[in-house]
């Protein structure tokens, strides 16, 4: 399981805002620049399974399962390019079975690229899914240090 600390922004029900810093794997992170975890600067906001009832303004230890963060990465990363390279490769094959008289390079690039948007709306809509499923997301396993006392 990986792990990261941060301070609850703001809670909902069963869940929690937590503002994290950017963890020095990001910084090799080919997507660094691009991922939607990320505001400006060095601060994350990621909403986690508040089981411990943290309170906004609690430092906490949030956890990601790694299995589940490795299924997702190959899901955002690899599906589409597999789908990509099966679709020129089936391209490649009608035109020497099915159509003979249309470029074999035309068809085995529109029938990849047709697959590779295929792929991307399916990510994207089982993406959708899977966020909501408690498995890949992140979960706050205890608090660090609670927020101060406020005198009233």
């Amino acid at each position: 399981m990986a792990t990261e600390e941060g301070i609850v922004i703001r809670t909902s029900g069963t869940s929690a805002w937590i503002r994290t810093q950017r963890a020095a794997a990001c910084e090799h992170c080919q997507s660094k620049d691009s991922c939607k975890t990320m505001g400006g600067g060095n601060d994350m906001e990621v909403e986690a399974a508040n089981r411990v009832e943290a309170r906004t303004g609690d430092r906490v230890v949030v956890s990601f399962a790694t299995a589940s963060l490795i299924k997702a990465t190959f899901l955002i990363y690899m599906f589409p390019i597999l789908c990509l390279m099966a679709g020129a490769g089936i391209g490649v094959r009608l035109s020497q079975t099915v159509f003979p008289s249309v470029d074999q390079s035309v068809l085995s690039a529109v029938i990849g690229f047709g697959a590779f948007v295929l792929a991307v709306v399916f990510v994207r809509i089982r993406g959708n899914r899977m966020a909501k499923e408690d498995q890949y997301k992140p979960v706050i396993i205890r608090v660090l240090k609670n927020r101060p006392s406020q005198s009233q």
